[in-house]
């Protein structure tokens, strides 16, 4: 196929030449002429397309010729693929639904996930996607409609739709925060605890999601509120939004308080969460009686009914006490090393640092083997606190573990919560 070449000459000059064929290391090649600055060069060059195209017929479009030989004008440009992939995820969603006609909202949309900027900003980012946004003024207009209860629970209804919440639906709730760049707080923003150490004024961001990650629902919290004070509210607000009757929660002793226990009891909610075990309990102690020298099943679960009392101001629990090989590995290990440094410490070869091992009496200094014998009794050995575990109720216990993929039981040490949907609280699902 024929074209246009330029090739530098001895001179300096720029030679402009139509190749009309090679084959075999030769070329049948026109000179058209050489060239010596620019204008020159692009003249040459239309001549040799229209040598090229001579005989050919053209077809008259109706537009304006531009420069012999020039580009044309690019008038406007749209990143039509994304754009379209984008808008159709958009209504897959189902968000056309639940925004309605807003065009405002979708357009801010998609251009977050185009580019994560700020609201000013992403007028910028459409404008370079090829849509025609609406301006600032508009934006700021609509953010009150976008801040009301009722149109964040249609976005959060049309995300449980899409996620399909089932019977028995593992939910995921964790807690951020987000700061601003400002020193004065206003009742809202607020400095608190923060996760990145830092001292301006903050808020408190809930996540509701499905097991695979995708969001359900959102909250906002003062920038002062601890996490464990967000928890009910936001599974209270998700019970309501979808009609659910009950939940049972699924928590680390560390992501839920004593108040928040008596609270999720006053809800009257079905939970299972962790416990600390101060003692060995009655149940794993009669196991080593009746079986001396044995070790623990990998995985033996261990039962233990604790009735409530007239004035108990709780329901009937059973806690539930899991053995792993593993984890006792992991805890005994640990208590070697600090069995073997209060050793040390005691014998004054090493300072006295913290170590719950280390005995003081007075002035003289021992290691504690009774509590030594406990923390060794105790490895390997998790408790739960159950009320969704009950005669008659026909559900079985779940726990971390016992049901859970693997990656749930290590989410759960984490400090996130889970909590499991029920629409059924009293059969099998």
């Amino acid at each position: 196929m024929p074209y246009v070449r330029t090739v530098k000459t001895a001179s300096g000059a720029t030679a402009v030449q139509i190749v009309y064929s090679f084959h075999r290391g030769s070329r049948d090649i026109q000179h058209i002429g050489s060239a010596h600055d620019d204008a020159e060069l692009e003249l040459l060059k239309a001549v040799a397309r229209q040598r090229l195209a001579a005989g050919q017929g053209e077809l008259d479009l109706g537009l304006d010729a531009g420069a012999p030989g020039g580009p044309l004008p690019i008038t406007a440009s749209r990143m039509e693929c994304l754009l379209d992939a984008l808008e159709q995820a958009y209504r897959v969603l189902g968000f056309d639904r639940a925004a309605g006609p807003d065009e405002v909202f979708r357009d801010l949309v998609l251009a977050r996930i185009i580019e994560p900027v700020s609201k000013l900003d992403s007028l910028r980012v459409l404008e370079e996607a090829g849509v025609a946004a609406a301006s600032y003024r508009t934006v700021k207009r609509r953010l009150p409609a976008y801040a009301k209860e009722t149109f964040r629970q249609q976005l959060s209804a049309a995300c449980a739709a899409h996620a399909r919440l089932g019977r028995a639906t593992l939910v995921l709730y964790d807690v951020s925060t987000l700061y601003f760049e400002t020193d004065a707080g206003d009742g809202f923003r607020e400095p608190g605890f923060s996760k990145e150490r830092r001292l301006e004024p903050q808020i408190t961001i809930g996540l509701l999601t499905g097991q695979d990650g995708f969001p359900l629902m959102v909250s906002a919290f003062e920038g002062n509120k601890a996490e464990t004070k967000t928890m009910l509210p936001v599974i209270e607000a998700f019970m309501a939004a979808h009609d659910l009757p009950d939940v049972t929660i699924v928590a680390d002793a560390g992501m839920v308080s004593e108040a928040n226990q008596k609270e999720i009891e006053a809800a009257g909610l079905s939970f299972i969460l962790g416990m600390k075990i101060p003692h060995v309990p009655y149940a794993v102690a009669q196991w080593h009686r009746e079986h001396p020298g044995e070790d623990i099943p990998d995985g033996h679960v261990f039962t233990q009914p604790w009735p409530a009392g007239p004035s108990g101001g709780r329901r009937d629990q059973v806690i539930c006490y899991q053995y792993r090989h593993d984890r006792a590995r992991r805890t005994l290990h640990g208590i070697d090393q600090q069995i073997a440094r209060a050793e040390q410490a005691v014998a004054g070869n090493a300072p006295v640092k913290r170590n719950r091992f280390i005995q003081l009496d007075g002035g003289t200094r021992s290691v504690n083997r009774e509590l030594e014998d406990k923390a060794r009794a105790l490895a390997g050995i998790k408790g739960y606190a159950d009320v969704a575990v009950m005669p008659g109720t026909g559900w079985s216990w779940w726990g971390p573990g016992a049901g859970l993929p693997d990656r749930h039981n290590r989410g759960t040490r984490g400090g996130s919560l889970v909590f499991l949907i029920k629409e059924g609280v009293s059969r099998r699902e």
